[in-house]
């Protein structure tokens, strides 16, 4: 398979969801993206001390 390829399968598998499903689903889908990325802050942590930490407490916060 080439990247090509793949790139289209993900597209289509992303943007081929009917917009209701999107709606429907949105806040689960938004609270996993904003953990992941506190998860990241997190991973920070040791370069960066408190200040990813406080990044990785206000992303958390968005949560809804």
């Amino acid at each position: 398979m080439s990247d090509a390829s793949f790139n289209q399968e993900d597209f289509d598998r992303i943007f081929g969801v009917p917009i209701e499903d999107i709606k429907e689903h949105y806040p689960v889908i938004r609270n996993t993206v904003l953990e992941e990325v506190a998860l990241e802050f997190e991973a920070m942590r040791i370069a960066f001390g408190d200040t990813a930490h406080s990044f990785a407490t206000y992303v958390r916060d968005m949560k809804s």
